[in-house]
């Protein structure tokens, strides 16, 4: 998170990228170092628009989208870079056949709420008395985006570790609202999804409170099925999917054996075991890579990447993709 927003000479991309090129119709994009600049350009042929990057939004795991300003204003750019193909093609949701002007073509206009909102989930200190303000932007998810300003709480502990805090803890969150209000904020919630045209289509698989709230036996107020179960916000994602298989076994035993949790004790002997609530709910298939078969991985078109589907099912051949 702390590398989900860049200032354009922190970003590897486009320091290693001297010049990226793509062509989408009568429309040439050009991405282009010239002397301490980053230029993003589109030309007709005829015109041309030439904007500095302010902007590189993403870590480039899959993809990188550049915000310039133009007469003013923020654009968002109208084509990314993608890690997969290593270059250029249309924005997720930005594609236009054939843009109806070059301005068009060059970008898509986000000032106002969506900035603000843009900025606020990819960076620290955006937003000043409800309003973008980037005068004091931090680029990235720091510290200070989940838990509040620090300078009190820093004071505080230095002085006297007893004292109460002054700093935001989500875990003291209930789980629903923790996944749903606090990570969904910027990873999108029931709520915000339901706003979407279509519920966001397959574009939905990236929204991952969202699919995980529609889980079946999901249970919004199971601290076993919060975001903060399976993901450390503090730690790099893990990518390797047996890493998620224990935290499936909280709730479901392994193949060999059912988990155990201590039953009430007897005088003098140890405490006598008994199933979980889940003890019955064994996998017949397998007894690892869980996530691999329940958390299936979804092409999204034009994103050049599978997600990880967080609608925790049973997939079966066929299946069309459940919305």
């Amino acid at each position: 998170m702390a590398r989900a927003l860049h200032n354009p000479a922190d970003c590897d991309v486009l320091r290693s990228h001297a010049r990226m090129t793509l062509q989408k119709g009568q429309y040439l994009y050009e991405i282009v170092r010239q002397g301490q600049q980053i230029l993003y350009r589109v030309t007709d042929g005829q015109q041309t628009i030439s904007e500095p990057v302010s902007y590189s939004f993403g870590n480039a795991r899959v993809a990188e989208t550049y915000v310039l300003r133009h007469n003013g204003k923020l654009y968002e750019g109208r084509v990314s870079y993608y890690t997969a193909i290593d270059g250029l093609d249309w924005t997720i949701g930005d594609a236009l056949s054939p843009p109806p002007s070059l301005e068009e073509a060059m970008g898509r206009d986000i000032s106002g709420d969506e900035a603000r909102n843009c900025f606020s989930c990819h960076g620290t200190a955006a937003v000043a008395n409800t309003k973008l303000d980037l005068n004091g932007l931090i680029p990235g998810v720091t510290c200070e985006a989940c838990h509040g300003p620090g300078q009190k709480h820093a004071v505080v502990m230095l002085s006297d570790v007893r004292a109460e805090p002054f700093i935001f803890n989500p875990k003291t969150l209930d789980p629903d609202r923790l996944s749903q209000e606090f990570c969904g904020a910027c990873h999108r919630g029931v709520d915000t999804v339901a706003m979407m045209p279509d519920l966001g289509g397959i574009s939905n698989v990236r929204f991952q409170p969202y699919r995980l709230y529609n889980s079946r036996g999901h249970d919004p107020k199971d601290a076993r099925l919060a975001c903060t179960a399976c993901h450390d916000p503090h730690s790099d994602l893990q990518k390797d999917v047996a890493a998620y298989d224990e935290k499936c076994t909280i709730c479901h035993p392994s193949f060999n054996a059912a988990r155990v949790r201590p039953g009430p004790q007897k005088k003098g002997g140890a405490a006598n075991p008994r199933p979980t609530e889940a003890a019955s709910k064994t996998c017949p298939v397998a007894k690892e890579r869980c996530v691999s078969c329940h958390m299936p991985k979804v092409e999204l078109p034009g994103a050049h990447f599978k997600f990880t589907d967080h609608r925790i099912r049973i997939q079966r051949s066929g299946e069309p993709y459940p919305f």
